[in-house]
């Protein structure tokens, strides 16, 4: 759960987001930028966190009294070298928020679910952490290193479901690569049946969580999820109805036993209480919009 040192939402002085060329990152800074909060978004052509002046280069951009948002991650983490890229960067974030920690006033970083074990269905903030693939793993091992280093800095660790927004870069089996198909007029092809269950969050949902938790200056741990989740099935039907094309949904033989995922969602309407999540279907037909205003 969260914890709130401001008890009424507060802009922070400056927010420092490392990570903005992401697809997270990028609707965070303009999050912020929206609600007239001074940011300054790094992206890799500012500080590439694997080079070696790295550590040197970031640190010039810190100032008294910053908030920082940590984003940048090779994801999806897939193997063991980049598991080793993404702690290396951690490690440059790290020594430098120990190098800062008189000037920080707090730090945020956006972890994922997937730290949790496959087998936890209703997932809240204290569910077991026993991830199977590398990109829990690596976001795990973070969040640890995070926790070593922050001291009296309040920390603040957000864990999202699964994200789903027009420039999402990853094309992963769900809603982004179901719109791309859908965009092609392609067949969508579902795992099985498309029987799994998992929540999915809009991407504008996500930066505004984390925009409230700069305003509060909160600290803890909280998810960030819908508390709906919705079968591949049932998103690949939303997606081809709201798209308006002409494109099948087909079943293939299941390789991998059916798993859900459900989040208690009890921590964030307590934190958050006038905030309210984006529909599955409107942020379905706010992401065909996009779609249809690019073209």
């Amino acid at each position: 759960m969260l914890q709130h040192l401001n008890s009424v939402e507060t802009k922070p002085s400056r927010v420092v987001v490392i990570g903005a060329g992401g697809f997270v990152g990028s609707t965070t800074v303009k999050n912020l930028q929206s609600k007239d909060i001074a940011t300054v978004a790094i992206a890799r052509e500012q500080v590439d966190l694997l080079q070696a002046n790295a550590e040197h280069a970031l640190a010039e951009f810190i100032q008294p009294n910053d908030a920082l948002v940590i984003l940048a991650t090779i994801a999806p983490c897939k193997n063991a070298a980049q598991l080793i890229d993404n702690l290396q960067m951690m490690q440059t974030v790290c020594n430098v928020i120990k190098d800062k920690a008189a000037q920080l006033s707090h730090v945020v970083y956006i972890s994922s679910d997937a730290v949790y074990a496959d087998d936890v269905a209703l997932a809240t903030e204290d569910s077991k952490q026993q991830p199977s693939s590398f990109h829990g793993m690596m976001h795990m091992a973070r969040e640890l290193m995070v926790k070593a280093v922050v001291g009296n800095i309040p920390l603040a660790i957000l864990r999202p479901s699964i994200l789903f927004g027009l420039k999402d870069p990853h094309n992963g089996y769900g809603p982004n690569k179901f719109f791309r198909l859908a965009q092609q007029e392609q067949t969508i092809t579902l795992f099985g049946g498309g029987e799994e269950q998992r929540d999915h969050i809009y991407i504008e949902d996500v930066a505004e969580v984390i925009a409230l938790t700069l305003m509060h200056r909160s600290k803890g741990t909280l998810n960030i999820a819908t508390g709906k989740s919705h079968s591949f099935r049932d998103i690949a039907d939303q997606v081809v109805m709201i798209a308006a094309k002409n494109v099948k949904v087909e079943p293939t033989a299941r390789q991998n036993p059916i798993t859900h995922r459900h989040f208690d969602i009890t921590a964030c309407r307590q934190a958050f209480p006038s905030f309210t999540y984006t529909d599955l279907t409107a942020g379905f037909k706010k992401v065909q919009q996009e779609y249809s205003e690019q073209q």
